[in-house]
C-alpha cells in the first residue's frame, strides 16, 4: 500500500540492502538448527560474573558519572587503556588519536559519512566484509575488488585498482571476514608501498587480531605505514579499527578508531550528529573489567576454545565434503571459507540445508559485484564441537545430493 512516505525516501535508500547475515541469525533462535551462519562468539565464554561485578562496582563508586552524558571522544580512562593495549602491537598513539564508537560497525558508517561522496571508488578485497559494503552503500560508493588467495589480497593485481583513483583501500589483514585468510607480511609491505606511491589512504579493520591460534603475530599495516611516514616526516596514512565484540562480548557494542588527530576531529563531529557519544556506563564497565590483566587472560581462554573448534570443523570437512570442494585453513579468527564446484549455487544449497537443520551464509553477499555464488562462509566459534561434527555431516549429505542431481540433469 502506497503512503505519503513512499515517494519521499532519499535517493541513497535505493542502494540500501538488508544484511544477509542478520536475517540468517533468526534461524539460530530455532532449537533444531545448527548454525554456522553468524559471526557469533561462543556465549558460554561471556564473562557474565565479571560484568556483573564490574557493573555493581561502577554504579556504587561512580554511578552519577556512569549515568551521565559523556564526551563524544569516549571516556579518557578507556582510551588510555586502549592506547596501552595497542602499543604492544607497535601502534603507539595518544588519546587524541582514539575515538570510542558504538562497535566497529559505527566506525565504518562514520568513515563513510566523512569520506565517501556518491560515486567514489573504494578498493576492497574480493570477497570482503559485507557490513562494510552495507555501510558504504548508504553513501553510494562504488567498489574496485581485488581477489584474495591463501596469502590475502593479491598485490600483483592491486596496482591496476590503485590507478582508478580510489578514496581509500579497505582491508582486514588478520583472519579475514569472510575467508579466514591472513595477509602475508610481504604483501602487507607491498600494499604500503603502493598506497604511498599512489597517495591512497588505508582503512585497516582488525576485529580478530587477538584471536591467533598459531604462528607469529604479523606487523599491522598501521605500523608499517608509520615507519614509512616517519622517514618522510608525514602524517599517518592508515586508519585502524578494532572492537571488544570478539574478546569481551558483542552485546556491549563497543569499538574504537585510531587515526590522525585531524581525522578524529572530523569523526567526532559526525558522531555527535549520530548518537552524541557511546554509552558512558558501558565504557566504564568495560574499563573496569579490562584493567588488571583480565582481558589478556580471557582472550587466552577464547583462543583455546576457538582453536579446538577450528580443528573440529576442518577435520569434519575433510571427512564429509565430496571431491571438488575446497576450503581455507585459518590460523585464527572465527571463519572458514568454502568454495563449491562451479555448478552449485550456495543459495539453493542453503534452502535444502535448512530443511536438514543446518545454516550457513552464501558467499555472494560478500562480493561487491554479486559474484561468488558457489561459495559460502562457515563460522566455527559459536557451536560446540559435537554440533559442529553433526552440522558438517548434514551439510555434506545435502551437497552430495545436489551434486548427484546436477550430474543426472547433465547426463
Amino acid at each position: 500500500m502506497k503512503t505519503l512516505w513512499s515517494e519521499r525516501y532519499a535517493q541513497r535508500t535505493h542502494t540500501m540492502q538488508g544484511s544477509a547475515v542478520r536475517e540468517l541469525l533468526k534461524l539460530t533462535e530455532k532449537p533444531d538448527i545448527i548454525s554456522f551462519a553468524g559471526g557469533m562468539p561462543a556465549p558460554e565464554l561471556f564473562p557474565v560474573k565479571e560484568f556483573s561485578d564490574a557493573t555493581r562496582k561502577v554504579l556504587a563508586e561512580s554511578g552519577k558519572q556512569a549515568l551521565q552524558y559523556g564526551p563524544t571522544e569516549g571516556c579518557r580512562k578507556l582510551r588510555e587503556l586502549i592506547a596501552r593495549h595497542t602499543a604492544r602491537y607497535g601502534i603507539k598513539v595518544g588519546t587524541e588519536n582514539i575515538l570510542i564508537t558504538t562497535a566497529s560497525q559505527q566506525a565504518l558508517d562514520l568513515l563513510g559519512k566523512i569520506f565517501v561522496n556518491p560515486g567514489d571508488r573504494i578498493v576492497v578485497e574480493q570477497p570482503t566484509y559485507l557490513g562494510a559494503l552495507q555501510a558504504w552503500n548508504m553513501y553510494q560508493a562504488r567498489y574496485v575488488s581485488v581477489p584474495l588467495d591463501e596469502e590475502g589480497m593479491r598485490t600483483d593485481l592491486l596496482e591496476e585498482a590503485m590507478r582508478t583513483g580510489p578514496k581509500f583501500l579497505y582491508a582486514l589483514p588478520n583472519f579475514q571476514n569472510p575467508t579466514g585468510v591472513t595477509l602475508s607480511e610481504e604483501r602487507r609491505r607491498r600494499i604500503i608501498e603502493l598506497a604511498d606511491h599512489y597517495g591512497v589512504p588505508i582503512v585497516e579493520d582488525d576485529p580478530y587480531g587477538q584471536l591467533r591460534f598459531e604462528g607469529e603475530h604479523l606487523t599491522p599495516l598501521f605500523v608499517l605505514d608509520s615507519r614509512t611516514r616517519a622517514m618522510q616526516q608525514d602524517g599517518s596514512n592508515v586508519v585502524y579499527l578494532s572492537t571488544f565484540s570478539k574478546t569481551l562480548a558483542p552485546g556491549i557494542r563497543l569499538g574504537w578508531i585510531v587515526a590522525p588527530a585531524e581525522v578524529i576531529q572530523k569523526l567526532v563531529t559526525a558522531k555527535q550528529g549520530t548518537d552524541l557519544h557511546t554509552s558512558t556506563l558501558v565504557q566504564m564497565v568495560a574499563h573496569e573489567i579490562s584493567r588488571g590483566g583480565f582481558l589478556d587472560k580471557h582472550a587466552h581462554q577464547v583462543r583455546s576454545v576457538y582453536k579446538a573448534r577450528r580443528d573440529t570443523i576442518l577435520a569434519a570437512l575433510d571427512r564429509n565434503m565430496p571431491e571438488g570442494v575446497h576450503w581455507t585453513r585459518p590460523l585464527g579468527g572465527l571463519f572458514t571459507w568454502v568454495t563449491l564446484p562451479g555448478r552449485i549455487d550456495a543459495a539453493d544449497l542453503l534452502r535444502e540445508a535448512v530443511e536438514e537443520g543446518v545454516a550457513f551464509v552464501p558467499g555472494a553477499a560478500f562480493h561487491a559485484d554479486g559474484s561468488g555464488r558457489n561459495t559460502m562462509r562457515l563460522n566455527f566459534s559459536y557451536a560446540p564441537p559435537e554440533l559442529i561434527e553433526e552440522g558438517i555431516r548434514r551439510l555434506g549429505g545435502v551437497l552430495k545430493r545436489q551434486l548427484a542431481a546436477v550430474a543426472c540433469l547433465q547426463a
